[in-house]
């Protein structure tokens, strides 16, 4: 069932809606969360279809936010809501509500989406393109506790997962972070069979595809070794090679469905490894609303990052530099000491201490040297009376 309304508001939305689930026979809601997808136009149908599918899944109220651009300055003045209401076999499982902005209400699309948020129940957003970079800090992701972006619909994918770690707030998420599951999943239990040590990593995928540099940083996060990223020509991801001390292990899916595990002394096994749909990667995305720390961890690693040393390798270097700036610094302090000793060993008053060493004391004289008569008795040899001095004469 649909219900068009034409510059409408939020009340008469409500009220539409009430009046279709009754029509249909199904007055109560049944539905767990409301799902906002901030679009265009031009993949509205895509994402809509989408959400409709996952709503087998997951029954939730389905809001679907368009801003619609307006051609001429006098259009853009006047404010209008235009809005489509679908129930029952329309809207999947749940309810589905296409709200067209016009005008500078486009600009406040905060104001028409929340009086129409399920009451007590989770609230996701979903930009299927032209995401925000800081999705925690827009005006609808601001009412949700789930963030949902696809960076492999920007015109650059790898500069847009710098934005998004820098901007990165826990309930943020990424459909392209989505697209590996499997091949996280199947690399993880490949390493549970074997009792090895990953020395270094290979991920070959498409250049600008984001889930490749996404999975080489869970990689290079989670193991601790430099991962390469090399470029083939697709589709998608196309092969993960791991180089252990018991010898390589190959994740080689070159067809986009079917891939091969080779482990050395085990034989080769087929893994479907299908690439999924939009509809399968937004319904995995709201099976759990909780903080995806591992996917915080992989993005914060950093694209940069790649291609390099591992982190413990650069750890024990600074721990290296660190040592040796050490020794240098008491190198530098024992030279110090020893020039304070030797300008104190020349300065006057040392000369001095050492022309005193071993020279008799003042007034005392040398070994062998005739004891000189005292000045006293001089003085008085001098002040003699004359008779004196003339009885010596004769």
């Amino acid at each position: 069932m649909k219900i068009d309304l034409t510059d409408t508001t939020a009340s008469k939305i409500n009220k539409a809606l009430v009046q279709g689930r009754r029509a249909i026979g199904t007055p109560a809601v049944g539905m767990v969360l409301t799902l906002v997808i901030v679009t265009d136009e031009e993949n509205a149908y895509d994402a809509l279809k989408a959400a409709n599918d996952a709503s087998h899944e997951h029954p939730s109220r389905t809001l679907v936010v368009i801003k619609r651009v307006s051609r001429s300055p006098r259009d853009r003045t006047q404010s209008r809501l235009d809005a489509e209401v679908r129930v029952g076999a329309d809207a999947g499982s749940g309810e589905t509500v296409v709200l067209r902005l016009y005008g500078e209400v486009s600009d406040h699309a905060q104001s028409v989406v929340l009086p129409l948020l399920l009451p007590d129940a989770p609230v996701v957003v979903w930009w299927p393109v032209n995401a925000p970079l800081d999705p925690a800090n827009d005006p609808l992701g601001a009412l949700a506790q789930r963030r949902v972006t696809d960076t492999y619909a920007s015109e650059q994918p790898v500069r847009e997962l710098s934005a998004r770690a820098d901007t990165y707030t826990p309930g943020d998420t990424d459909l392209s972070w989505t697209r590996i599951t499997p091949w996280r999943s199947m690399l993880a239990a490949a390493l549970d069979q074997v009792v090895c040590e990953v020395k270094a990593v290979e991920v070959e995928g498409e250049e600008f595809n984001p889930s490749c540099e996404l999975l080489a940083m869970w990689l290079a996060d989670r193991l601790d070794v430099p991962v390469k990223r090399s470029l083939s020509s697709g589709p998608g991801l196309t092969a993960v090679r791991m180089d252990t001390d018991c010898g390589p292990i190959t994740l080689d899916r070159a067809d986009g469905s079917l891939a091969t595990l080779s482990i050395q002394g085990q034989p080769d096994r087929a893994v479907a490894l299908k690439r999924r749909e939009t509809a399968e990667l937004i319904a995995e995305e709201l099976r759990r609303l909780d903080p995806d720390d591992t996917y915080a961890s992989a993005l914060r690693f950093g694209v940069e990052r790649l291609n390099s040393v591992p982190a413990a390798a650069v750890r024990g270097a600074e721990a290296a530099e660190a040592a040796e700036a050490a020794v240098a610094k008491a190198v530098q302090a024992v030279a110090l000491a020893e020039a304070a000793v030797a300008r104190a060993e020349d300065s006057p008053a040392g000369e001095a201490e050492q022309a005193g060493e071993g020279s008799p004391a003042k007034g005392e004289p040398a070994e062998g040297e005739p004891v000189e008569a005292p000045v006293e008795a001089a003085a008085q040899e001098t002040a003699a009376p004359e008779p004196v001095k003339k009885a010596a004469a004769k």
